[in-house]
C-alpha cells in the first residue's frame, strides 16, 4: 500500500516508517525537520523512501506532497508536542496542531486517502474521573496542547461526515523508547536516560507520585499497523498499557538497571498544566483491533537504556 507519514523523521514516525517498510509497504515521508532527525531515516534512505521537506502549516506544500505521493493512507504524526510552549503561546500551538491537521485532511480529501491520526490520551482527558480512562469520558484538557489535539480529532470526524473521508485516531499514553530525544520535547523516560548517561541527577517536578501510562514505541507502532489493517477502524482508540506508573517508579527502575546508587532525584515545584494521574482503558483497541501492549515497563526501560548507551558512545 502507498503510505505517507507526516512527522516521519521523528521519534514515533521513524519507527513506524521502518515497520511499514518491513511489511512491504510503499512509504514516503513529510517532515520539516524542526525536531525530526535525518539519522532516524537511515533505513528509509537505504530503501529509497522519498523524503519531502515541508511544513504542515503550509497548505500548498502539503497538497503538493500528497499529489506527488498519491498515498492510499496517511499517518498523521507531525505536531507541536511541548505542553509548556502551548501554555505560553496557544495560538502558535493551534496553528500547527489544528491548522496543520486541516491542511492534511484537505490534501487527503483530494484522493480520498485514509487518515490515521496520532493524538494524545492523558493531555486530552485531563484529570479524568475514571482511571483507567475509556474513550467515552468527556475530554477536559488541562493545557492548550491537549485542547488543540482534541480539536484536530474533531476535524477528522467532521471530514468523515462532510466529505466521506475515512479516518481514525489513536490516543497515546506516554510513549518511550529508542530515538526519543532526551534534549528535545521528550518524555520523562528519555530525559532521565539522558541524565543517567551523563552521570547527572534527574529533576522531578512535583512530588514524583504523579502517574502516567508508559507505553513502549514498538507497541505503539503495532497499534498503528493494526488500524491500517482494519479498513473499518473509526473514531478514537486508546493505546497504552492500562497500568499506572509513577515518576518515582521510573527513577527506581532506571537506578536498578544501571546499578547507579547515586541516581537520586532533585525535586522542583510542579508545572502548570501537569496532571496528577493518567492511565488509559485500552478495551476498545483490544476488542476491535486485536491489539494489546506486549512490552512490560522493565523490559522497555532496559531496551531504552541500552539504546541510549549506543547513542552516547557514537
Amino acid at each position: 500500500m502507498r503510505t505517507l507519514v507526516t512527522g516521519g523523521a521523528g521519534f514515533i514516525g521513524s519507527n513506524l516508517v521502518d515497520a511499514l517498510l518491513e511489511q512491504g509497504h510503499d512509504v514516503a515521508v513529510l517532515d520539516d525537520f524542526s525536531t525530526g532527525k535525518e539519522e532516524n531515516l537511515a533505513s528509509a534512505h537505504e530503501n529509497g523512501v522519498d523524503v519531502h521537506r515541508a511544513d504542515i502549516r503550509d497548505a500548498d506544500a502539503v497538497l503538493q506532497v500528497v499529489e506527488a505521493v498519491k498515498p492510499e493512507a496517511i499517518f498523521h504524526l507531525a505536531a507541536q508536542i511541548d505542553v509548556r510552549k502551548s501554555v505560553a503561546d496557544p495560538a502558535w500551538d493551534a496553528l500547527t496542531n489544528v491548522g496543520g491537521t486541516i491542511n492534511v485532511l484537505n490534501a487527503a480529501r483530494s484522493l480520498q486517502a485514509r487518515v490515521i491520526n496520532v493524538s494524545t490520551g492523558g493531555a486530552i482527558y485531563g484529570e479524568a474521573s475514571v482511571i483507567p480512562t475509556p474513550e467515552t469520558i468527556e475530554p477536559l484538557p488541562e493545557a492548550p496542547y491537549g485542547q488543540s489535539k482534541f480539536c484536530a480529532e474533531r476535524y477528522i470526524g467532521l471530514y468523515g461526515r462532510l466529505f466521506g473521508l475515512k479516518g481514525a485516531t489513536v490516543r497515546l499514553g506516554n510513549v518511550y523508547g529508542p530515538r526519543q530525544d532526551p534534549l528535545g520535547e521528550a518524555g520523562v523516560i528519555a530525559i532521565f536516560c539522558g541524565k543517567l548517561e551523563s552521570a547527572e541527577r534527574p529533576t522531578i517536578y512535583g512530588s514524583g507520585e504523579q502517574t502516567r501510562d508508559y507505553v513502549f514505541v514498538g507497541d505503539v507502532v503495532r497499534a498503528l499497523l493494526a488500524v491500517l489493517a482494519h479498513n473499518d477502524a473509526h473514531d478514537e482508540y486508546n493505546v497504552g498499557t492500562g497500568r499506572e506508573s509513577s515518576v518515582l517508579d521510573i527513577v527506581e527502575g532506571l537506578k536498578a538497571l544501571s546499578g547507579n546508587a547515586d541516581f537520586e532525584p532533585i525535586f522542583e515545584e510542579g508545572r502548570l498544566g501537569e496532571m496528577d494521574r493518567s492511565c488509559l482503558d485500552v478495551t476498545r483497541a483490544r476488542e476491535e483491533l486485536g491489539w494489546i501492549a506486549e512490552v512490560e515497563l522493565h523490559d522497555g526501560l532496559k531496551r531504552t537504556v541500552e539504546w541510549a548507551k549506543t547513542v552516547s558512545i557514537n
